[in-house]
């Protein structure tokens, strides 16, 4: 066994003792059934992350295309086409028993309707993120649910990937002293003509899609919440009209109360290999990549502080981690790690960095 694969399987014996949903993630209760609404890139990897559960399969699909994108992946899942549902049509949900949940895979400014139709129909909410285009309709999406007694959870898939419990464990452990600042970068560069360069659908340009990882990475391991931002944002393309109505990249600063500072840089102009770094008084820890799919790995900057960590080269892993957490949260009624108001949090933030470069959010 080489250094890589002990790690990975160090990493997932962490995972196991430290989120409880993915240690029980196999049972012989009937599995939890999702029904993924949006059939985009998001639901293929999800879907294809539940094929590998044990926990939790899919059983139902919501789509604009019943005839070609519902019948491919009903056939794929073995789904009957009377689980084949529409936009219009998903009210009808509610009396589907083999759907205990949904998975909103939709552009972010249709999160806050289809969870809250999804919790009127009884269902419980696994949401994408970000959790929706503003605060308010976040506190809508709670509200909603708690009426409902359904569960609402934000899909932030690496707080379930074992590097990021391994270095949590670390930081626990003090190996780096008193945290002094964190330094983050994540962003690609954004084909033209799609739905996340429209606000109306976005809600806002590469804050909203890619930084926000570097603000939820921070908040989970500084376990605070920021009270000072400075931001600017910039479009260098002005050519070929990809940035008319969302920024294209923006660098701005996090304060926390305990004096913790951070440094964020995020970009649709640039493919940016996401980093998360970590400075503490005793050394330095870095994720990088930190954000993707697949291969985060986590190192030391510093010689006296051992940490080395991989993450699987599954891309769909984060999406079974997820949806076991989730099923097994529904099945014994307990919180779930990254719940709605985790979301509302981000969102908070992301709307006062916008605030503070002079580009409010709404």
């Amino acid at each position: 066994m080489n250094r890589r694969d002990f790690t990975r399987l160090s990493a997932l014996a962490l995972a196991a003792t430290r989120v409880p949903a993915i240690a029980q993630g196999v049972s012989k209760a009937k599995p939890i059934g999702y029904a993924a609404i949006g059939l985009g890139t998001i639901s293929d990897l999800f879907m294809r992350g539940l094929a590998k559960s044990q926990n939790a399969k899919v059983t139902a699909l919501v789509t604009g295309h019943p005839e070609t994108k519902g019948k491919k992946y009903a056939a794929l899942y073995g789904i009957p086409e009377s689980s084949i549902y529409t936009y219009e049509t998903f009210d009808r949900i509610r009396d589907n028993k083999d759907v205990d949940a949904v998975y909103v895979g939709l552009p972010n400014s249709m999160h806050r309707d289809y969870t809250v139709r999804a919790a009127q129909a009884g269902k419980h909410v696994l949401c994408e993120k970000p959790m929706a285009i503003s605060s308010a309709e976040c506190r809508e999406m709670i509200e909603a649910c708690k009426t409902a007694k359904v569960k609402l959870m934000i899909a932030y898939r690496c707080h379930y990937d074992p590097t990021y419990l391994e270095l949590e464990r670390v930081l626990e452990s003090g190996a780096l002293g008193q945290i002094q600042a964190f330094e983050s970068a994540n962003g690609f560069n954004a084909r033209p003509n799609q739905w996340r360069l429209t606000k109306q659908y976005a809600g806002g340009g590469s804050l909203m899609d890619m930084g926000i990882y570097s603000v939820n990475a921070i908040r989970l391991f500084t376990h605070e919440e920021p009270i000072g931002y400075t931001a600017i944002t910039a479009t260098r393309d002005k050519t070929s009209g990809r940035f008319t109505d969302v920024e294209e990249s923006m660098d701005f600063t996090l304060k926390f109360p305990s004096g913790i500072v951070a440094a964020v840089g995020t970009s649709y102009g640039a493919n940016m290999d996401g980093y998360l770094r970590i400075h503490g008084e005793k050394g330095s820890l870095e994720l990088s990549p930190a954000f993707g799919y697949t291969g985060i790995h986590l190192k030391s900057l510093s010689k006296n502080i051992q940490a080395d960590a991989t993450s699987s080269d599954d891309q769909t892993v984060h999406f079974t981690l997820e949806a076991d957490h989730f099923a097994n949260a529904i099945r014994t009624n307990t919180p779930a790690r990254t719940p709605g108001e985790e979301g509302l949090s981000d969102m908070l933030a992301i709307e006062a960095i916008y605030k503070a470069a002079g580009a409010p959010i709404v």
